[in-house]
């Protein structure tokens, strides 16, 4: 009789101390999961979740502006949608570098924790196409464009997109890009652009 009762402890004892490795072990695959997320991982996720949004998504920039965006599209270094509250009717690109920080709802939260982190290969086209392209794209249909930089805002036309910068023909708002109109033409690069309304 005791010899089954201690076999019966040690048996409860080995089945506790298995339950607790399986435990760590689920807890350390999902710290290495989370490890190797990005945050393009985790707005792609809400973009294209099957729980959808429950508000646009909210992003603080660098230079401290506060943007909505609404039905995100998100590249390879960018996202793209329409803003909300104040740029309502307009839409923005924003680099993924010039997020500050991202403000997920709770359900946007989940949503986003819940992202496999993506290799190369598993990307959708629009999710391997880098910030120039969507430039160019502005540039070739001269859409009138605001950049943010910091907390600057200027308006104008992009006239052409290099590698790591583009020109911008500045040019009152309302006005189509002519000579005439023209003040002056800056060149900026990638990394200073927080925003691209058009």
């Amino acid at each position: 009789m005791r010899w089954d009762r201690l076999f019966d402890d040690l048996e409860g004892q080995l089945d506790e101390e298995l339950r607790a490795e399986e435990t760590d072990l689920v807890a350390e695959e999902e710290r290495l999961r989370l490890g190797r997320l990005a945050l393009r991982d985790r707005l792609a996720a809400v973009a294209t979740g099957e729980v959808r949004p429950d508000a646009p998504l909210r992003l603080e920039l660098r230079g401290g502006r506060r943007v909505a965006l609404a039905a995100l599209t998100v590249g390879r270094d960018w996202l793209a949608g329409p803003l909300g509250g104040e740029g309502a009717g307009r839409s923005a690109v924003i680099p993924l570098a010039a997020i500050a920080a991202a403000l997920p709802t709770p359900v946007q939260l989940s949503t986003g924790l819940g992202a496999e982190p993506a290799g190369e290969s598993a990307l959708a086209l629009s999710a391997r196409l880098g910030l120039a392209f969507v430039l160019r794209d502005l540039a070739r249909r001269r859409a009138p464009v605001t950049l943010l930089l910091g907390s600057a805002g200027v308006h104008g036309t992009i006239d052409r997109v290099a590698r790591d910068h583009l020109d911008l023909a500045e040019h009152p708002p309302g006005e189509p890009r002519r000579a005439s109109a023209v003040s002056a033409v800056r060149l900026v690069p990638f990394g200073a652009l927080d925003l691209i309304e058009y």
